[in-house]
């Protein structure tokens, strides 16, 4: 079992109050989850990776045991502790905006 940890607005759209948990077959990266995740979910289809280029979106991000993944690429093999639903795979929406003074 897999533990996803979505961003707030993705939760909203997809009907559910905390974290998801996913059966993945095979290896567990990054790409197996979201597959199942969207399988799942249809409507986060398009939201986390875009739907022509099957990329990680720009402003989200993938942390799993507290290392950020979002450049490693989705074929990344989780850590141990996220495969066997320890430690969860986080996606998180990044932080952009203006200057500080």
């Amino acid at each position: 079992m897999i533990r996803v940890e979505l961003p707030g607005h993705l939760r909203t759209l997809a009907g559910v109050s905390g974290e998801v948990t996913l059966e993945v077959e095979g290896q567990t990266t990054v790409r197996t989850v979201l597959d199942a995740l969207e399988e799942r979910h249809p409507m986060l289809r398009g939201t986390i990776r875009d739907q022509r280029t099957g990329e990680r979106r720009a402003f989200l991000r993938f942390f799993a045991c507290e290392e950020d993944l979002s450049h490693e690429g989705l074929d990344v093999v989780l850590p141990e502790a996220v495969a066997a639903g320890r430690e969860p795979l986080l996606v998180i929406g990044a932080v952009a905006g203006g200057q500080w003074v």
